[in-house]
């Protein structure tokens, strides 16, 4: 029997651990992990043609692997580390993977907060919302984006765009410093994937003009367990920010439910009102709207401000999305989960209306002091919300767009997938298909312009056709099939399109 020392319990249970905020923290951070998956990857697999589910879903998966890879070796203190040099925009990179850092004490060095549990609990409780912010940017870019440059896409934006809104609002940049109120994320998260998302879109072009004309959801109710998903988990993401289990975090979480609920019926409404009928699709929208719209302010505002800006939720991205969005030079970028409206234009509009109704009450009780809003003769409160949406705005379109250039014409990875290939989808990108659910999953792509095609032979449609080698790993399709579909005029993009909702 080999001998065991003693253990000090100051190593199990250090002086400065608040078991409390310990396991609130680590049960929030997973909470917001269940958002992106399976969350995330389930509304938008529902939401898309058949031919993406898979893609759709797995560029999810992709995104959360590989910002998780790149936030420990040096991201996050590129977010959350001290400031790099006089440069107030971004921490000094490095990696945060030895034991000892690990274990010790978390802290936020360049904002000065030091809450009660360990280093590691708040790597990952950032890690979870830095991952989201890739997974939402990228229902801008569904159904058309070349899978290689989503790859490099990931750590770039992550590396050159993210950390910067991270740092210089909460970290302790320099608009942390002029007392903006970022609650969870509204504009560091919101604001910003709305950005880069239409940004993006804009660069890697359409998808065919076919898809474009005639895309709907595959499996409307996979796409509303993937919302109730995003739903209940939004009690981690905006119930964690306060870094403690304290009363903040409570009224955080009602505040997001009651605005939640406003928005979706106000969009209803809205749709009712001018379509005649109540669009699941876009209550599901209205749902998006007001979890993103409450995120700058849930801890800040009373229940009464929750509702305000639930309306304002509700109408002001659902007038952005059917009056805006309808216009043929806005769709000439195609925006495909409306990312725009539901992220970029919501979260401007949570932001604003933060700085009206946040209360004195909720900022001191966050740790801020009692500054509140314009509500509480804080007028210039507005103005902060403001310039700091500008700031997030302005980084995005600049560093997606040259991230994006940077993949094409440096590394020469084309950002969209060739005609051809957006013709076919999943099969062609994965070797995969969603749904198998005949003859052992051994069905054929079908179409009236399209050759049938079992197990990498092309077949006759005659009976019993004959088989012939085809180049393609198990599809084939005809080019001017796909120049039918879309053709040079979708890729350039001159095709039509509409709103996602």
């Amino acid at each position: 029997m080999s001998f065991q020392p003693p253990v000090d319990i100051t190593d199990v249970a250090p002086a400065w651990l608040n078991s409390g905020d310990q396991a609130w923290q680590l049960t929030a951070g997973t909470l917001v992990a269940f958002q992106s998956i399976p969350g995330l990857a389930v509304l938008y697999a529902g939401f898309v043609k058949k031919k993406w589910a898979i893609n759709s879903a797995f560029m999810v998966f992709y995104a959360f692997s590989a910002t998780l890879v790149c936030w420990v070796i040096w991201a996050y203190k590129m977010g959350f580390g001290e400031q790099w040099g006089s440069f107030p925009l971004v921490g000094t990179p490095g990696p945060v993977l030895t034991m000892s850092y690990e274990l010790r004490q978390a802290d936020l060095p360049a904002a000065g907060l030091q809450p009660s549990y360990n280093l590691s609990t708040m790597v990952y409780f950032q890690f979870v919302f830095a991952a989201i912010t890739v997974v939402l940017l990228a229902g801008g870019l569904l159904a058309r984006m070349n899978f290689l440059a989503w790859m490099v896409f990931v750590p770039l934006w992550v590396t050159f765009s993210y950390v910067v809104g991270a740092f210089s609002i909460w970290g302790g940049g320099f608009l942390y410093e002029r007392g903006l109120l970022d609650y969870s994320g509204g504009y560091v998260i919101h604001v910003s994937s709305g950005t880069a998302g239409f940004v993006g879109a804009f660069w890697v072009g359409p998808r065919l003009r076919r898809d474009r004309d005639e895309f709907f959801p595959n499996n409307v109710l996979l796409m509303l367990v993937g919302a109730g998903i995003l739903w209940i988990g939004w009690a981690g993401f905006n119930g964690g920010d306060p870094y403690s289990a304290s009363p903040d975090a409570g009224a955080a979480v009602l505040n997001t439910f009651v605005c939640t609920a406003t928005s979706l019926l106000v969009w209803t409404a809205l749709d009712y009102v001018r379509f005649g009928k109540p669009s699941v699709v876009g209550a599901v929208q209205g749902e998006i709207t007001g979890l993103v719209a409450i995120t700058p302010a849930a801890g800040f505002v009373a229940g009464w401000g929750a509702i305000a800006i639930g309306a304002l939720s509700g109408s002001v991205p659902w007038l952005s999305m059917n009056v805006l969005g309808r216009q043929k030079w806005f769709q000439t970028v195609d925006d495909v989960m409306g990312v725009f409206h539901t992220h970029m234009v919501a979260g401007f509009v949570g932001g604003f209306a933060t700085g009206l109704f946040a209360t004195s009450e909720g900022t001191a009780a966050f740790g801020l002091g009692p500054s509140g809003g314009a509500i509480h003769g804080n007028g210039r409160q507005v103005w902060v919300q403001i310039v700091g949406a500008l700031f997030i705005i302005g980084l995005n379109i600049f560093m997606t767009s040259v991230i994006m250039l940077f993949i094409k014409h440096v590394l020469r990875i084309p950002l969209r997938m060739a005609d051809e290939h957006l013709v076919i989808g999943d099969d062609y990108v994965h070797g995969e298909r969603a749904y198998a659910l005949f003859f052992d999953g051994q069905y054929d792509h079908v179409g009236p312009d399209e050759e049938r095609v079992i197990h990498g032979e092309r077949v006759d449609d005659a009976p019993g056709g004959r088989l012939e080698p085809t180049s393609t790993a198990g599809t084939a399709v005809s080019k001017e099939a796909a120049k039918a579909e879309g053709g040079d005029g979708a890729r350039n993009g001159e095709g039509s399109g509409r709103a996602a909702a």
